[in-house]
């Protein structure tokens, strides 16, 4: 029997390995998977993530941790991209409205710069890249998005970050509105990480 493959999450976030962990069941693949959070993470030098894209960020921070431990390392960086407004929040969308605003804050700050804003205007999208790295080396980047359009108000009580206010016209819902099902069949970390998966077995 095949030994399962490891990967490390470079994030102290349970919510956010969970969330993979369901990915990497209900997608379709032959790889017997084990992930897991970064060993000590809190207590490591962080990874400043200053790059001004979401693949460089993650690059960076894959072959950043990936020095501190032996095995396969992945890491994501991930945000919602609004044309209209140059691309903001872009890269800075966790911290938006400061470093330690809150959800409702980010969206606050966001509805009020898209006042005035209609139609094609409102357009946006979530973007997320994943790479995965070996003791300091690249071994693939990903990335994927999902497009939707920015509402007036909040909508839904589920998902986080932005979701409540990202409509997805595919389903007629915004992302807080989605079933845990539909929400990792079509978010933008989703679609990154199966085409991950598909890129771990021809590195393998």
């Amino acid at each position: 029997m095949r030994a399962p493959v490891k990967l490390f999450l470079a994030s102290s976030n349970p919510g956010k390995l969970a969330e993979y962990r369901v990915l990497a069941l209900t997608a379709a693949h032959s790889l017997l998977l084990e992930l897991e959070l970064f060993p000590d993470f809190g207590s490591l030098p962080p990874f400043e993530e200053n790059s001004p894209t979401f693949a460089e960020n993650a690059v960076g921070k894959a072959l950043h941790y990936s020095r501190l431990q032996e095995g396969l390392v992945f890491a994501d960086d991930s945000g919602l991209v609004v044309p209209a407004l140059g691309g903001a929040p872009g890269v800075h969308s966790a911290r938006y409205a400061g470093a330690k605003a809150s959800n409702s804050r980010r969206i606050e700050k966001l509805l009020r710069e898209m006042r005035g804003k209609a139609g094609a205007e409102r357009s946006a999208r979530f973007v997320c890249a994943i790479a995965l790295a070996s003791q300091g080396r690249a071994n693939a980047v990903v990335t994927a998005r999902v497009d939707g359009q920015i509402l007036e108000t909040a909508r839904g009580s589920g998902g986080f970050g932005y979701d409540p206010v990202f409509y997805f016209p595919t389903l007629g819902k915004t992302f807080a509105e989605l079933t845990a099902e539909e929400k990792n069949k079509y978010s933008h970390r989703g679609k990154a990480f199966r085409k991950l998966l598909a890129a771990l077995s021809s590195v393998l």
